[in-house]
């Protein structure tokens, strides 16, 4: 899965019993309703988060994983986690580039409306000139 938002904070690493290592990361989502998601990197892929910095815009990679857990008391418990394991950041676009970025868009997609009406329209005919009627003679309509 790909999620696509801007670096909000970069968690100190976490070292645990047998050497295992993990970093988090705060991500701002990019959606119509941006959701702030931690990130995890575990083990090796804890060194993707060195080159990041508040604000980055990036696409991060994920898997989502699932665990279950059995408490001391016997109550098992089920909980999820996102990992991270693949980053790549993204160009940042100035407010200026978003609105001319917008509006090729909004030209691009008139101009293809305007073909795809023009391909349904069926070509008129050239009208022939009105010509002029003559007045009927007497014998014109004789059959010889």
């Amino acid at each position: 899965m790909e999620i696509i938002g801007t670096v909000q904070k970069i968690l100190d690493l976490q070292i645990y019993k047998n050497n295992f290592k993990k970093r988090e990361l705060l991500i701002k989502t990019e959606e119509q309703y941006p959701q702030i998601l931690i990130i995890e990197f575990i083990l090796e892929k804890t060194k993707l988060l060195n080159s990041l910095k508040k604000d980055d815009k990036i696409k991060l990679f994920i898997n989502l994983k699932g665990k279950k857990w059995t408490t001391k008391t016997g109550e098992t418990r089920f909980f999820n986690s996102i990992q991270g394991w693949k980053i790549e950041t993204m160009t940042t676009m100035t407010e200026t580039d978003r609105d001319k970025t917008r509006d090729k868009k909004t030209e691009t997609d008139k101009t293809k409306k305007e073909k795809k009406r023009n391909r349904n329209k069926k070509p008129k005919k050239p009208k022939k000139p009105k010509q002029e009627k003559k007045p009927k003679k007497e014998f014109d309509e004789l059959p010889f």
